[in-house]
């Protein structure tokens, strides 16, 4: 089965108050795009020269954690709210789930439970279906996590997320304990967290390849998407530098950052990277096949629709959305 026809059919969106509901629709519908939308130039096999990348939303509370949904629409964190939003193919939004304890990103398990990392209390768990909801993980070796960022689940049941540390512009974790280094772990489809490394400056985005043979992980200071060998137990080995980014520059305060944040990856095993520049793409060999440009730094992506041939796009407070030539890989929600 699936991801998608587990989540189908075992999740069910939560109902929102009706007075609640109708609020929340006037704020959403009150935020209508109203900044010029942008064309493309032409990234060969990605997208076309002169394709329209439409801004569907801005002026969010946050935004992060994009995955299709099991019906082909998108869901996404407007984590500095509280909540996972929803946005249909027609563009339309509404609230799919409330009181996740700031979930920053999402993903579906093989069996169909939504997985999120959380921030207000620092930990992994699952949110739903209702009535399902548990913590995989709160923190390692008697710590707790600083910040968890961004996760990935694989096709053996095991999620991979990365801890990316206390950010000082971000709101902090509730934790009076000193929390455990910037890492990447791995939890096991029995329930057994690993870490599985802790040599990276601040682990942000992640993913796998298509063949789940390599994973990926953004440093956002850094100057590299890096990459690991997979091994079948789901440890990692083989730190290298996967491809460079040309988001990779100096800012105000006189440091270097490639921005690199949320990662996808398509069916073809290219991988777009979310950073200072716009969406980098690369081919899966890590050679640079070009940039989508955005008014806003991007944060995270993800293909979605009914053929993953639309690529959504959020950062900043606000959603974009634009056709792509390339397909989603259809075994995974980014």
């Amino acid at each position: 089965m699936t991801f998608f026809a587990a989540a189908s059919a075992r999740l069910t969106a939560p109902r929102s108050k009706t007075g609640l509901a109708l609020a929340v629709a006037a704020v959403l519908g009150a935020n209508a795009a109203h900044a010029e939308d942008l064309l493309t130039t032409e990234i060969p096999g990605v997208v076309a020269a002169g394709t329209r990348i439409e801004l569907l939303k801005e002026d969010l509370k946050g935004t992060e954690g994009p995955i299709a949904a099991p019906d082909g629409g998108l869901l996404f964190t407007e984590n500095q709210a509280g909540r996972i939003l929803k946005i249909a193919a027609d563009g339309s939004f509404s609230v799919f789930s409330e009181q996740n304890n700031s979930s920053n990103a999402l993903a579906y398990t093989p069996r169909g439970d939504l997985v999120s990392v959380q921030t207000a209390q620092t930990r992994v768990g699952v949110i739903q279906p209702a009535g399902h909801e548990k913590t995989l993980a709160e923190g390692f070796e008697g710590l707790p996590f600083g910040r968890p960022n961004d996760l990935v689940a694989d096709k053996r049941g095991g999620i991979y997320f990365t801890d990316s540390g206390a950010n000082a512009n971000q709101p902090q974790p509730v934790s009076d304990k000193t929390p455990a280094k910037p890492a990447v772990y791995y939890i096991t489809a029995k329930g057994e967290l690993k870490r599985v490394a802790n040599d990276i400056q601040r682990p942000n985005g992640i993913q796998l390849s298509p063949d789940e043979k390599v994973l990926y992980v953004a440093n956002t200071p850094g100057e590299h998407v890096l990459a690991y060998d997979v091994a079948k137990d789901g440890s990692v080995s083989n730190r290298r530098d996967f491809a460079r980014l040309v988001g990779w520059r100096k800012g105000e305060n006189d440091s270097w950052s490639s921005g690199a944040d949320g990662l996808a990856v398509d069916a073809d095993g290219r991988l777009y990277v979310a950073t200072n520049a716009g969406v980098e793409v690369f081919t899966a060999e890590g050679k640079t096949l070009g940039v989508i440009q955005l008014p806003k730094k991007p944060q995270n992506l993800a293909f979605a629709g009914a053929d993953k041939k639309t690529l959504y796009i959020v950062g900043r407070g606000s959603v974009y959305r634009l056709p792509t030539l390339a397909s989603g890989y259809r075994g995974r929600v980014k």
